[in-house]
């Protein structure tokens, strides 16, 4: 069986590493007044920044259909010689994109097995669970053994991250369990997660520069937890609009760890609902 894994492209998956991989990435859409709906990878993240810190228009996002999943699944099945396909998104609770890759599976039953796997996370949590899918999949593992590598590595990884506003979180309905923050954040710069799927909030700090060093301390302490149960370790500093610093706080984990974290700018989707100045970092146990 030839397993060939598909994902999406909040995976944040550099293109040039997602061909390494070997991993077939469908983007989602993002809708701009003016400019109507494209596909994530016509309009760049630093597109998105700009747009939405002129505020005047206002952008949203949507799922891929179902259509453009078949068509992602069949190509797979003739370019790659697919006979089985595991397909990896974003958590189902803040997008249909799950959804969507199901109705697609349903219309191919019978033409090539298809595995749908809700990561329960996004960003590069997502990205290195899917290399690591291809990875076990190069490897003659079974879609049954692969989607198991892909949910093992999600569950094990761990986000965090911080916003300049958390407005662009609540346009967008994805603000999750930090709604509760709303009516302080302007005094504020939260520390967020995912968790179960959805943004949870994590820490309430005073300034950007103490949200940043709480950055580097979870991750910093999730490594050494990570190590201390024998495990290697892959970390992402992840940004928006703040190269500048997330290239500092890379540093910080860097001398602190002795791991060069993979520095990646979120893909179009995630920017519309994190807004400029967004940075996280991601730790991921190889587990």
């Amino acid at each position: 069986m030839t397993v060939h894994v598909v994902t999406d492209t909040t995976a944040c998956l550099p293109p040039a590493r997602a061909r390494e991989a070997g991993v077939t990435v469908v983007p989602l859409h993002v809708t701009v007044a003016g400019r109507g709906t494209v596909q994530a990878r016509e309009i760049t993240p630093s597109e998105v920044a700009e747009i939405l810190s002129r505020g005047k228009d206002r952008a949203s996002t949507s799922r891929p259909s179902p259509g453009e999943l078949v068509a992602a699944y069949r190509d797979a099945v003739a370019r790659a010689g697919a006979s089985a396909i595991v397909s990896v998104h974003l958590s189902g609770k803040v997008s249909g994109t799950v959804e969507a890759a199901e109705l697609a599976r349903d219309e191919l039953a019978g033409e090539v097995e298809v595995e749908v796997v809700d990561s329960g996370v996004l960003g590069m949590a997502m990205g290195y669970a899917v290399c690591a899918g291809a990875q076990a999949a190069a490897a003659g593992a079974s879609a049954g053994e692969v989607a198991a590598v892909v949910r093992r590595r999600a569950e094990a990884s761990r986000t965090w991250f911080c916003v300049d506003t958390l407005e662009h979180l609540r346009r967008g309905g994805r603000i999750g369990l930090a709604q509760a923050l709303l009516g302080s954040a302007l005094a504020i710069k939260p520390l967020l997660t995912i968790r179960d799927g959805e943004v949870h909030p994590v820490e309430k700090v005073r300034t950007r520069a103490k949200a940043h060093a709480r950055l580097v301390e979870r991750a910093v302490e999730a490594v050494e937890e990570a190590r201390a149960e024998g495990h290697e370790v892959q970390v992402a500093v992840l940004q928006l609009a703040a190269e500048e610093t997330a290239v500092r706080l890379a540093g910080e984990v860097e001398g602190r760890t002795g791991l060069v974290p993979d520095l990646t700018e979120l893909d179009p989707v995630v920017s519309v609902h994190a807004g400029p100045g967004t940075v996280g970092i991601v730790v991921a146990p190889v587990v």
